[in-house]
């Protein structure tokens, strides 16, 4: 997940290919925690437990040193 311009974003890459964004980063997470196992049971026909791991990068650009 990253932090850009004031929204939170992510994706996926295959099977899943999910992309999403959010104000807020628990929002996003949750929003990512109904989306990923509805999407995958729909494209693989997988209804058994699914790991989900969740790594955040925020960057922010300093102008002045304080």
């Amino acid at each position: 997940m990253i932090w850009d311009e004031g929204c939170w974003h992510t994706s996926t890459e295959a099977p899943l290919c999910l992309t999403l964004n959010s104000d807020s980063y628990d929002t996003l997470v949750e929003r990512v925690r109904i989306a990923a196992p509805e999407i995958i049971g729909m494209n693989c026909d997988y209804t058994g437990p699914i790991k989900l791991i969740f790594i955040s990068e925020r960057e922010e650009m300093i102008l002045e040193a304080v």
